[in-house]
């Protein structure tokens, strides 16, 4: 209990860690352009997180990924270092976080490389804002996180389906575990001493989920007051999910191909943000452009 619930003075820490990361963020976002490396954008943000907020480390390895590199979850590894030169026309898709004082952020900033949105850019990236948006606007104490998670499944999935991306009935979609075709990741974890902060699965609360989508998540607690997640909903083009959903006979049918084709090799958006629950509703510690 006392790791999932945050004390006034841990949550004035995480304030501050946040602040900073996102800080950060802004710096990348308006120094990005074609022709750079990933790795500077990782180099950028480990100087001022540093230089200027006095975070010695990051709380995990920064992500870094362009183009097709942004479909792959944890992309920046030592096996695929954020060194890819950063083309015109590509999204970018930062995740990184500064550590203060033993706690984490856990920010990711998804835009063009070249600062203007392409209408497929915009439509993939508008479909998961409006997923962050309704999570934002519902969560509060006493409300399932898993419930959160199938919300912003279902706005993302709509936003696809208004796209032109996808056909029939959104809810059919999600018992058909498309959900989890287009975001193989929950929505979002605990924060906290980790970057995955513990108390996730307990004994006396809810056990993890058989079902797509939601088994994915770190957690599938009732939210309480004091507790601080991330908000991290996605949209990605991965060609072995989407070469299996077209030949399953039950997810292909919400598919069109033809339009799902010129989004291979797009990559993916995430937007993440770091919350704390409040009596009342959130507070979101992140800032930084969404629009």
């Amino acid at each position: 209990y006392s790791r999932v619930i945050k004390s006034p003075q841990e949550i004035e820490v995480l304030r501050y860690v946040c602040k900073i990361s996102s800080e950060a963020h802004k710096t990348i976002m308006r120094s990005m352009r074609p022709g750079i490396p990933e790795y500077k954008a990782e180099a950028w943000f480990l100087n001022y997180v540093y230089a200027e907020g006095g975070c010695r480390h990051v709380s995990y390895t920064c992500i870094c990924g362009s183009g097709h590199n942004s479909s792959i979850l944890h992309y920046g590894h030592a096996g695929a270092p954020n060194n890819k030169v950063i083309q015109d026309g590509d999204m970018c898709l930062f995740d990184m976080g500064g550590n203060y004082c033993g706690y984490a952020a856990d920010i990711t900033c998804s835009f063009p490389a070249n600062g203007k949105f392409t209408e497929d850019q915009k439509l993939i990236y508008n479909a998961v804002l409006k997923a962050r948006d309704a999570v934002i606007a519902a969560a509060k104490p006493g409300v399932a996180w898993t419930d959160m998670h199938l919300l912003a499944n279902k706005v993302m999935l709509t936003s696809l389906k208004k796209g032109g991306l996808l056909v029939g009935d959104v809810e059919d979609m999600i018992k058909a575990g498309l959900n989890e075709v287009f975001q193989p990741h929950g929505l979002g974890h605990l924060l906290g001493l980790d970057v995955h902060d513990v108390g996730g699965y307990l004994p006396g609360h809810p056990e993890r989920s058989e079902d797509a989508g939601v088994r994915k998540l770190r957690t599938a607690r009732t939210l309480l007051a004091g507790m601080v997640l991330t908000v991290e909903p996605g949209c990605y083009f991965v060609d072995c999910l989407l070469d299996a959903a077209l030949a399953d006979p039950i997810q292909s049918k919400f598919l069109v191909p033809e339009q799902l084709q010129r989004f291979r090799g797009f990559g993916g958006v995430r937007i993440e943000d770091d919350v704390l629950i409040t009596e009342t509703g959130v507070e979101n510690m992140t800032d930084v452009p969404r629009t």
